[in-house]
């Protein structure tokens, strides 16, 4: 069983990875590293889960980073369109987006039909079940997500 500082200091070396690589892969693209698209690639690397527009913004405008509603969106268009976020639909209507690391690590995700909570889980069983599935099935699966819907324990 890994210790929390352990889990800490994965999730920091993650993070600074992710960012790293996003800024590396915008400036190979043509993107200036400035503005918009560089504080949303930071404000995504320190999170553990998925934000929508709306909370990066949120969250931009706390962090006293002046940057539009309209520049954020056009920031996920350009992270998406490089791969380096993934889009993540949680059954509301409601986009979301979370960094999508260069190692291929991933997690699913867990939403409160109640109070709109998301939270990420990781489930080894889970990853071979869908290996499973894939063999039996013939595909060869790039990639695949996850996600369940329910009342969190707060709501429950």
């Amino acid at each position: 069983m890994r210790t929390i500082l352990e889990i800490v200091n994965r999730t920091i070396l993650r993070a600074m990875t992710w960012t790293t690589h996003a800024l590396d892969v915008l400036d190979d693209a043509g993107y200036r590293r400035g503005g918009a698209r560089r504080a949303v690639v930071e404000l995504l690397g320190r999170q553990n889960c998925c934000l929508s527009a709306q909370e990066i913004f949120d969250g931009l405008r706390k962090a006293r980073r002046p940057v539009g509603i309209a520049s954020v969106y056009r920031a996920l268009e350009a992270l998406t369109e490089l791969r380096l976020v993934k889009r993540v639909d949680a059954g509301d209507g409601i986009a979301r987006y979370e960094p999508a690391p260069p190692d291929g690590d991933h997690h699913h995700h867990l939403v409160c039909r109640d109070c709109g909570k998301v939270e990420a889980f990781t489930d080894p069983r889970l990853e071979r079940a869908i290996d499973r599935v894939a063999d039996g099935t013939g595909y060869s699966v790039d990639e695949h997500e996850v996600v369940l819907t329910g009342a969190c324990a707060d709501c429950a």
